[in-house]
């Protein structure tokens, strides 16, 4: 078979490792032919690939963010975009399809294969909130990262008694937040599924310096609602797929803590040093199981599936019930929140 990659959405640790598995796998066990779009959709649209041969993949798994690099591409919004993909896939002579992407390159795997495209999917981000797979590649890298960020922090925070907020990728689930300031030991951890009381912060950071700890250091995700005004976006313009960009929530948050506690503080926005970097070991394994899963779906000919993480078992649902819903935080992690966290 002839097969095309593609890569959508923000980069993410551990891209690469799903590609490589799934070119030598299809190469070696079944003598496949592939090509990889670049930047994305866009690459589609445009025709603009690189052959991925053995030679072009060696080494790659052990590397970050993408070789195809990325975009985002909303075919659906592109007048004739979905036609000019069928031109190019059939112009190419590809039999099939793979995208590695989040819910909205996702949302446009499913949008082809059911116009009659070969079309499977990979899910990809670190925010990990995929519906329908319990871990996805890049999130174990990405708190790895803001672990060490919140870890460096505690000595900066209290050598100059002073409480930090430390803002961390998370647009509507608190997974790096939650998992980053629990093994952090942030003493207060704020997820886009609460909402932030500041009162009960505030009590939080005032336990620490009446019981002798003078510093305080809060980890917040950046899809969190302030408790007046909503998300705080870094500017009115809005992607691809109708999302604002978000950034600012821990200067703002900064503010109110020091208005209303007294207390010096800072803010530090980790940004995009969380997705940067090489894959941790774990990250390249987890990829390279997916894209050892997804050649196998496409030889099974699972159009409109994707791959997920099932407890340790790799397997897949239908894009159009991961694309659903996002998976969120419940009720087991915010008691790993609150465990953790003093008692005011």
């Amino acid at each position: 078979m002839r097969i095309a990659l593609l890569t959508g959405g923000g980069d993410c640790p551990g891209l690469n490792a799903v590609i490589y598995a799934a070119v030598k796998k299809g190469i070696n066990h079944y003598g496949d032919e592939f090509i990889g779009f670049l930047n994305g959709w866009r690459g589609v649209l445009d025709n603009q690939f690189i052959p991925l041969t053995l030679e072009k993949i060696d080494g790659i798994q052990l590397k970050g963010g993408t070789i195809l690099h990325s975009s985002r591409t909303n075919v659906k919004k592109i007048p004739g975009g979905i036609e000019k993909v069928q031109e190019v896939l059939k112009q190419n002579k590809i039999d099939a399809l793979i995208a590695l992407g989040g819910d909205d390159t996702q949302s446009v795997t499913l949008f082809l294969a059911e116009h009659g495209i070969n079309a499977i999917g990979v899910p990809k981000t670190i925010d990990n909130d995929i519906n329908g797979t319990d871990a996805t590649f890049g999130f174990d890298t990405a708190v790895m990262i803001a672990t060490e960020a919140v870890d460096r922090i505690h000595t900066t925070a209290d050598s100059h008694n002073r409480v930090v907020v430390v803002e961390v990728m998370g647009r509507d689930a608190g997974w790096i937040a939650m998992a980053a300031g629990v093994a952090g030991g942030a003493h207060v951890t704020l997820v886009p599924e609460k909402p932030i009381d500041l009162d009960h912060v505030c009590a939080l950071l005032k336990y620490n310096y009446d019981h002798g700890k003078h510093y305080g250091v809060v980890v917040v995700a950046e899809g969190c609602h302030l408790p007046e005004g909503g998300q705080v976006t870094g500017s009115a313009e809005v992607d691809a797929f109708g999302h604002a960009r978000l950034s600012g929530i821990g200067e703002a948050l900064a503010e109110l803590i020091e208005k209303k506690t007294g207390f010096e503080t800072r803010s530090v926005n980790l940004g995009h040093t969380q997705r940067g970097g090489v894959p941790t070991a774990y990250d390249r394994l987890l990829g390279q199981r997916y894209g050892l899963h997804a050649i196998d779906m496409v030889h099974e000919a699972k159009w409109g599936r994707i791959a997920v993480l099932k407890g340790t078992d790799i397997t897949d649902i239908t894009i159009k019930e991961a694309v659903a819903t996002n998976r969120r935080l419940d009720q087991r992690f915010f008691d790993v929140i609150d465990g953790v966290q003093a008692k005011v």
